[in-house]
């Protein structure tokens, strides 16, 4: 193992969380592109605004099936896992870990307001920043700890949302499941209109998001999922370490996750999307979603050992390298296309074409991830982002 104080070199890197980290954030714009296209509460509720027969009906399914909350939930036990990793190997330097990680979600959470305020308010970069430090204080947990103190912060939501189905019902969540046409028509005039037009709904969005919506939602989840990407990491989970036998129970598990979440979407239509049975319907998908990711968990695990030198593996560890990037290209891209500041396609763009824009990005990105680290260390943002954590200027180029 390298002494160098930097950054860890190429050369050290795990494959397979590479190629997770890139699979997940590939992913990840399968869901994202709801509501970079379309009214933000298309992702509560699909029936708010478009076409939803047909084709579009079944995008719309397939992404829910497969992709709404697997793919952040495998990038935020990642994230879990990094914390650990980062902080493992700057101690075993003999430097300051903890100074150097505030140093990084500093940075991190900086990146994330301008991204929110200026681009886009779906930034989850803030709320990983502030659940970063929280894990600070836990990270020397052992895993099975690690794996309950995960359990309790995952339990919290769907407790909070039962008990209000229950007590209240479906008024609890009416306003949002059903927005006014009014509020409709607003959100789709700001964002095809500039970019300071676009601020009258970005700006109350990404607050809400950074405050309440965090206290009382993100934090528990984001947390919780980063809690157990810790215990898995520290239980070799997710860097490989576990025998065949057990990534291919991790991908029969997935396989119930699938059905679970199946089993939510005949809930919701044998009751007509209502509002008193939206809150039930949201903890299928909520309980699915961990076995789903866990199951993508094992197949890439498991195909990365069959194909570890592959075109497939290599390109989605190219992504994974520079997931900072590719995840703030993602928004450049995708508004670009989408808002007025662009070519205003906000809320013109089908679920099926929608799609058809996702893979396209996906193909840029790809190819731009390849290339690029054939000739450097980081990817651009995450030169800056290592740059400011160590308070100087990292080797780019490869060979430097």
């Amino acid at each position: 193992m390298t002494r160098d104080p930097g950054p860890t070199p190429p050369s050290e890197r795990i494959t397979s969380l590479d190629a997770l980290r890139g699979f997940a954030l590939l992913g990840i714009l399968v869901i994202n592109v709801r509501v970079f296209s379309m009214p933000e509460q298309t992702l509560l509720n699909p029936n708010v605004y478009g076409d939803f027969t047909g084709l579009n009906y079944w995008t719309w399914f397939l992404g829910h099936v497969f992709a709404q909350s697997k793919f952040i939930t495998i990038f935020s036990a990642l994230f879990g896992a990094g914390v650990l990793m980062f902080i493992e190997s700057k101690e075993e330097k003999g430097q300051d870990a903890v100074r150097l990680h505030l140093r990084r979600t500093a940075v991190l959470i900086a990146v994330g307001l301008l991204h929110a305020y200026l681009l886009w308010y779906g930034d989850i970069l803030v709320a990983y920043g502030f659940t970063g430090i929280f894990l600070l204080f836990v990270r020397d947990l052992d895993a099975r700890r690690l794996a309950g103190l995960a359990g309790i912060f995952l339990l919290f939501i769907p407790a909070i949302e039962l008990f209000a189905a229950v007590s209240i019902g479906g008024e609890a969540l009416a306003g949002q499941w059903l927005p006014s046409e009014a509020a409709i028509r607003q959100e789709l005039a700001a964002y095809r209109g500039g970019w300071l037009d676009q601020m009258s709904h970005r700006v109350d969005s990404s607050f809400q998001r950074q405050t309440s919506g965090f206290i009382g939602s993100s934090f528990w989840r984001v947390g919780g999922v980063m809690l157990l990407g810790m215990a898995l990491y520290k239980r070799g989970v997710l860097t490989g370490e576990r025998s065949t036998a057990f990534y291919r129970r991790l991908v029969a598990g997935g396989a119930v996750g699938v059905g679970i979440v199946v089993a939510g979407v005949a809930y919701i239509e044998a009751n007509d999307w209502s509002a008193g049975a939206a809150l039930y319907w949201r903890q299928f998908n909520y309980v699915g979603s961990l076995l789903v990711a866990g199951g993508y968990v094992g197949l890439v695990t498991l195909f990365v050992r069959w194909r570890g030198e592959g075109v497939v593996t290599r390109a989605l560890a190219a992504v994974g390298r520079t997931a900072f990037t590719n995840y703030l290209l993602q928004t450049v891209i995708a508004t670009t296309i989408f808002y007025g500041h662009g070519f205003g396609l906000f809320g013109y763009v089908s679920r099926v074409e929608a799609m058809g824009i996702v893979v396209g990005i996906w193909a840029v990105q790809i190819v731009l991830s390849v290339v690029w680290l054939r000739y450097f260390r980081f990817g651009p943002v995450e030169w800056v982002w290592r740059t400011l954590t160590y308070g100087e200027a990292q080797p780019m180029r490869l060979g430097n």
